[in-house]
Order: C-alpha cells, then sequence, then structure tokens
C-alpha cells in the first residue's frame, strides 16, 4: 500500500472493510477483529490509528506485527494467514494487516487457544464499521459456502410459495416471522431460509439489532 492510499483510506474513515486500532489490546479483541473481516468481505486493520482517525503510531512495529500474527494464527480456528505492512506517516509508524475473505470459514475465535472443546468459541461477522457476533443461520451459511461442502438440492413447495408471497408484499422476513407463518420450528425455519440463501434465491441481512432475510434482485 503506498503512503497516499493509507492516508486516503484514514481520511474516509471506518468501516465494511477498514477497522482502526491505536494499539494491539489482547490477542482475543485482535482476533475477533480477523475472523469477522476473514469471514465477511476481507478488511484492513489499521494500528497505530485512534477512532476518530488521528495517527498516533506505534512504539514497536516488530512487537505488534508478532503479536498480530500471533492472534490470527493461534486464536483463530481455522487459522488465518495475514498479510502485514509497516507504512510512516508523518514521521509515525503505523501497521497496516491485510486480512483476505477466506474460502474456509466460519473462522472460529478461541478463547483459550489450549483448549481443545468448542464450547468458548464464537465466530464474528462485519457489520457496517462493527464486528458483531455471528448468528446461528450466518454460521450454517459460511459452512454451506465452504468449497468442501457438497453440492445443494433445493426443493420448492408450499412453505417456499408463501414465504415468497409474503416477501413480495413486506419485502423482508426474520427467522421467528418465517417460523410462525408457515407453522414450523424456529430450527426448521433457519434451516430453509439458509439453503435458499445458498441457492442465491434469497439474501440475508444485518442492521444495527437485528437479522432478516429479502428477495435476492
Amino acid at each position: 500500500m503506498k503512503r497516499h492510499e493509507l492516508r486516503q483510506m484514514i481520511l474516509e474513515g471506518e468501516g465494511l472493510r477498514v477497522e482502526f486500532k491505536r494499539k494491539f489490546s489482547s490477542h482475543v479483541k485482535f482476533a475477533k477483529e480477523i475472523s469477522a473481516f476473514a469471514n465477511t468481505k476481507g478488511g484492513v486493520m489499521l494500528v497505530g490509528v485512534d477512532d476518530n482517525g488521528r495517527i498516533v503510531g506505534v512504539d514497536s512495529e516488530k512487537e505488534q506485527i508478532d503479536l498480530a500474527i500471533s492472534a490470527a494464527e493461534f486464536y483463530l480456528e481455522p487459522p488465518v494467514h495475514c498479510r502485514v505492512e509497516c507504512i510512516e506517516v508523518d514521521w509515525k509508524e503505523v501497521v497496516v494487516i491485510h486480512v483476505d475473505e477466506s474460502e474456509t470459514k466460519p473462522h472460529m475465535l478461541k478463547v483459550d487457544p489450549d483448549q481443545p472443546s468448542d464450547r468458548d468459541r464464537r465466530a464474528y461477522i462485519r457489520n457496517a464499521d462493527q464486528s458483531v457476533l455471528a448468528s446461528k443461520e450466518m454460521m450454517r451459511l459460511m459452512s454451506g459456502r465452504n468449497p468442501h461442502t457438497g453440492a445443494m438440492t433445493l426443493h420448492i413447495g408450499d412453505r417456499e410459495r408463501r414465504l415468497f408471497a409474503f416477501l413480495e408484499e413486506h419485502r423482508r422476513i426474520t427467522v421467528k416471522e418465517f417460523a410462525d407463518l408457515v407453522n414450523i420450528s424456529l430450527r426448521r425455519s433457519s434451516q430453509i431460509l439458509v439453503r435458499l440463501v445458498r441457492a442465491e434465491v434469497l439474501n440475508i441481512c444485518t442492521d444495527k439489532t437485528s437479522e432478516f432475510f429479502t428477495l435476492a434482485e
């Protein structure tokens, strides 16, 4: 990344694919952000930049780079391989961590890297300028889009037709609303909706407070 590109990125502020960090705080917090980028559309974390975009730099770029790489490789399952570079801006060093969208989603955060159990593991996704906990539906969707997952068959029955009619009128629906609409369990509702997203019939959307589904364009 060129210096002028970094300046422009900082000027535009945080967003879906950009996160500012003043300094390394903990392996878990860094791994959370890396997980969110890898599980969504990829992104860049800038270490040495305040939330308001002020460049403060880092004291030791090598230390920050080593800590970030260890967070990505030892606190995530499967590990994420980041590209890291250091760029000088205004006589201050900014560590730039590039995270590509992954083909092996979901990447789960391990609160304790020595703990073999999945009980305390969770995945994150990027929602606007925040990293948020992935829902069960998003987890199923990420797993279903893994290239190692087998082919999917799609069946359109009465439930799906009622769903499409509802969406034509109301534009959006939640897992619970669909479950109530066709009188099925939340688990079954989730499975059907996720399958339709995988088939590119529906889109899964999130806002600040909820997750919902819409018809694909």
